[in-house]
């Protein structure tokens, strides 16, 4: 018998209003800025994986539309997706992405780039989305940061849904960039505590 849901059961009603939200106002993209404090302050703290296995709301939406919905092969991963070079050029990989969103951020926010109002897909294929955007009291740059960061959000998704589909439903969270950076901090803080005692 299943044990009675607990909130933090339904977060992946949380990622998918993320996603709606951000295709009507792109502003709603630095709400996404929580999924990646969140787990790291958790990890830092706690020292433990609990918001990958308990509280990430991407990971239940797979779970959900994969599982229950039935739309996975429920194959396993491949290994060479499983392994460490994988997972960390990967993690590399999504960090330089990552930063050169910043840096389109500064530039716009410096004013020496206009305003892009285009979501970009698998770092690739530049979407317009100009429509999600209504103008806002800041700098553009504040714009700039929501496209460039929608887009992070959005690609990871699409990746998830993709290995889902082709693999089991949390496939994506194999190689997750978060999800390895937290167990590198989980690694190096119980390191830490085996040496204080």
């Amino acid at each position: 018998m299943k044990g009675k849901k607990k909130w933090y059961d339904y977060l992946w009603i949380a990622s998918l209003t993320y996603l709606i939200l951000g295709f009507f106002n792109i502003l709603f993209a630095w709400l996404g800025l929580f999924c990646f404090f969140i787990p790291l302050a958790i990890a830092v703290i706690k020292g433990n994986k609990a918001y990958c296995n308990k509280y990430c709301g991407r990971g239940q939406l797979f779970s959900l539309v994969g599982g229950r919905f039935g739309l996975s092969r429920k194959k396993d991963i491949p290994g060479w997706m499983k392994s460490g070079y994988f997972r960390y050029g990967f993690l590399i990989f999504f960090f330089v992405m990552f930063f050169l969103m910043l840096w389109n951020t500064w530039l716009v926010f410096a004013g020496t780039k206009d305003l892009g109002t285009a979501v970009t897909l698998l770092w690739t294929f530049k979407l317009p989305w100009h429509w999600a955007y209504h103008g806002t009291l800041f700098s553009d740059g504040v714009a700039q940061f929501a496209f460039g960061f929608y887009s992070v959000m959005l690609t990871s998704t699409v990746l998830g849904f993709l290995t889902m589909a082709l693999f089991k439903p949390r496939s994506w969270c194999v190689y997750c960039p978060m999800g390895t950076m937290t167990q590198l901090i989980c690694k190096a803080k119980n390191v830490t505590t085996s040496q204080k005692q």
